[in-house]
């Protein structure tokens, strides 16, 4: 039977209308990128719209993927087997099933990437290929399940089981059940999906659907069926909880996959592409602080400063050499030395005094030029104003006087609090 005779046979000639009406419906609701910078950025751009959709794509492949196994069953084609091989019958039934399904996963990708004039990547279409896969999945296990259920009756229960269980899996603990439920979490700018991520989604969909297929074999002892099924099912599912585990609520992610344009040499000033057209002033700016620094022999310049605006959520702590600051952000704010300052000043622990930390870092905006913008952002404006006279009086000091005092307030802020 021909694709196109299959498609107005079955239950998506009056399905796919009411998908794509929900699709569309979802698309133009959730359709928003939380992180301002990624308006443009392929993942990101991709993965919001889907996040509102995932459940809706499952649904649909396993309530469809029901109808028609339980049409067949009614019908007496799945028992004419050993005469048509079971799989050739269920894969004739299950293509315009999945066909339907992936509509509700490539029209919103598609429909993003235009909107925001962005091309794909490879990054962009990971999220889109791990979800036409698990719609495959979600439609193996519905027709197994329409086999056995009555079709009228399980169609719509294993519509709304299916989307409550994917759509509700953010909000439930503990946090492995997210990380294997087919629901991935959003990406902000320079993220992007890691292999390792997606592995407990595909292992645990893929090892349930490939079990139930397991028991369409030719074989006649049924014990050896189920005892395939069985193994094959568990062992995917034990792996995937295995390896999410130990994950927090965050989904482990790749960081820094934006490409970054460099200006100068110690310190080299590193931003992402998209956003370095002020690299020249931006580098002046951070030039300028640490030379103010470095005078005051508060800190030893780095080699390197980056942008943290392609690393996402990633918090990675600066190093000596390599420093990590808000470039971009700080740039439009006209911000670019009080961020270098800010991150200058380094308290080696997590609670310091806040007496003392205030009046380090209003010595440190002092030497910079940045003490007015730290008095009005501060948010203890009393600390500051009592750090006033001791700071006034440090800075008509000697330099050499100034920088022991400055080493001297790091280590007390952080022996008080310990």
């Amino acid at each position: 039977m021909r694709l196109r005779t299959r498609l107005f046979a079955g239950s998506v000639r009056w399905a796919a209308p009411v998908v794509l009406l929900l699709t569309l419906f979802y698309f133009h609701a959730g359709n928003t990128v939380q992180d301002p910078y990624a308006a443009e950025y392929a993942p990101a751009v991709v993965a919001a719209p889907l996040m509102t959709l995932y459940a809706l794509a499952y649904a649909s492949a396993a309530a469809l993927a029901v109808w028609e196994s339980g049409r067949l069953r009614a019908f007496g084609v799945w028992d004419m087997a050993p005469a048509r091989s079971r799989y050739r019958v269920a894969g004739d039934a299950l293509l315009p099933v999945i066909l339907c399904a992936w509509l509700v996963v490539l029209v919103p990708t598609v429909l993003s990437l235009g909107s925001a004039g962005t091309l794909p990547t490879p990054d962009s279409l990971l999220l889109p290929g791990m979800a036409m896969l698990l719609c495959v999945a979600h439609a193996i296990i519905g027709f197994a399940i329409g086999l056995r259920a009555p079709h009228v009756v399980a169609a719509p229960v294993v519509a709304v089981l299916v989307w409550v269980a994917v759509a509700f899996t953010r909000a439930v603990d503990p946090a492995w059940v997210r990380h294997i439920s087919g629901q991935y979490t959003d990406l902000m700018f320079g993220e992007a999906p890691s292999l390792l991520s997606l592995a407990p989604h595909l292992l645990f969909g893929g090892a349930i659907a490939a079990g139930l297929a397991m028991m369409w074999l030719p074989v006649r002892q049924l014990l050896v069926r189920a005892a395939l099924a069985l193994v094959v099912a568990c062992a995917g599912t034990a792996s995937a909880i295995a390896i999410a585990d130990d994950w927090a609520h965050g989904t482990p992610l790749r960081h820094g996959q934006v490409a970054m344009e460099c200006l100068g040499a110690r310190p080299k000033v590193c931003m992402p592409a998209v956003t370095a057209q002020d690299l020249p002033h931006v580098r002046a700016d951070v030039v300028s602080a640490l030379r103010d620094l470095t005078r005051a022999k508060a800190v030893t310049p780095p080699e390197v400063v980056t942008d943290r605006l392609g690393e996402g959520r990633d918090n990675r702590s600066s190093t000596p050499a390599n420093w990590s600051v808000h470039l971009t952000v700080a740039a439009r704010e006209d911000a670019v030395k009080y961020a270098v300052t800010l991150a200058a000043v380094r308290l080696p622990c997590d609670e310091p005094d806040p007496a003392r930390a205030y009046a380090v870092r209003l010595w440190a905006f002092s030497v910079t030029g940045e003490a007015e913008a730290f008095r009005s952002t501060a948010e203890n404006k009393s600390l500051v104003s009592r750090s006033e006279p001791e700071v006034r009086a440090v800075l008509e000091k000697s330099t050499d006087q100034q920088a022991v005092w400055y080493q001297q307030q790091i280590s007390d802020a952080c022996g008080r609090a310990s």
